[in-house]
């Protein structure tokens, strides 16, 4: 199964979900509307969305609110990529300059603000404590993570514990959310719901640690950001973590000097380090270890269309070149 598999289960509910993302942008302020509708526009795959429709279809929902939470997940989920970029002065994502190289920082983070609350009004509708409660708690374990790696800057000491507690704060509790969602609409038990919140957490801890690896491994036009960028920045991922473990005593100090420093210039040692020292496939063996206990959350589950279609997502987070 593929990613086209997953796209045709969900097409009717994510084409509403488009429609209503148009309609929820709204506002009487042109530039909330211009910089909003340029960051939704700009593409992206949509995940976070996509595991609310799954899990609601998975688990036999059959009412509306799936669509107003996708979309809701994928306001938050916005929201903290301008407000993210901002933080790591960020110029390219998607293959399109930033929102805040376009707009500028203050338009960035002000509109950030605004799908934040937007996100709140929404979830507001369903009518729901533990809906808000699981949103709330998302969001706020979010910003946990980002000031967690922003204390983590040019700390060449890090361990893989600490890194994946920042990516499971940071990225991954926001798919935790997302699957977690259709559990609590379907009024699924609670070992039910606790299942689907692992299969995202581990679906969406599979999903950064690839994103990190293709950090130095991918293609910059085929990801559609700058490679290098989070060496630029300081942030010590598993790929460079792994490097100074398995790597070479000059390999090492290659890759903790460049972490220091946050030296983009030295970027080709870094990589030939990253590359010739076993670190991206101790990264991916690593992923690929958390998408087997995401499937592993998937059994007992109903056998339909949408369950095989979150088998197809797990596969291929660890599979994708972008």
């Amino acid at each position: 199964m593929s990613i086209e598999f997953v796209k045709s289960v969900i097409a009717a509910d994510m084409q509403a979900v488009d429609q209503l993302i148009r309609e929820r942008l709204h506002s009487e302020v042109a530039l909330v509307r211009q910089v909003a509708e340029y960051i939704i526009s700009s593409g992206g795959k949509r995940l976070r969305p996509v595991l609310v429709l799954l899990s609601a279809g998975a688990l036999g929902y059959r009412g509306e609110h799936h669509r107003e939470l996708a979309a809701v997940v994928e306001f938050i989920h916005t929201a903290t990529l301008l407000h993210d970029d901002v933080v790591d002065e960020s110029s390219l994502r998607r293959g399109r300059d930033t929102a805040n190289a376009m707009f500028g920082n203050a338009a960035s983070v002000l509109v950030g603000d605004f799908l934040y609350s937007r996100a709140f009004q929404m979830m507001v509708g369903v009518n729901d404590m533990r809906v808000m409660q699981v949103l709330a708690d998302a969001t706020n374990v979010i910003a946990e993570g980002e000031v967690l790696q922003l204390m983590n800057i040019g700390d060449a000491e890090l361990d893989e514990a600490d890194y994946l507690k920042v990516i499971r704060y940071k990225t991954a509790k926001l798919f935790e959310a997302a699957a977690r969602l259709g559990a609590l609409l379907s009024k699924s038990d609670a070992a039910t719901e606790d299942a689907m919140a692992r299969f995202g957490m581990h679906l969406g801890t599979a999903f950064q640690i690839v994103d990190d690896v293709l950090d130095y491994s991918g293609d910059a036009g085929e990801i559609g950001k700058n490679l290098g960028d989070d060496l630029a920045e300081g942030k010590c991922t598993l790929p460079l973590i792994h490097a100074m473990r398995l790597g070479t005593a000059e390999q090492a100090a290659v890759v903790r000097e460049a972490i220091v420093h946050a030296q983009r210039d030295h970027f080709a040692a870094v990589l030939a380090a990253v590359q010739g020292s076993g670190a991206l496939e101790a990264a991916m063996a690593a992923a690929r270890g958390e998408a087997r206990q995401a499937l592993a959350a998937l059994a007992g589950l109903p056998d339909n269309d949408s369950t095989r279609a979150l088998h197809a997502l797990a596969e291929f987070a660890v599979n994708r070149s972008n």
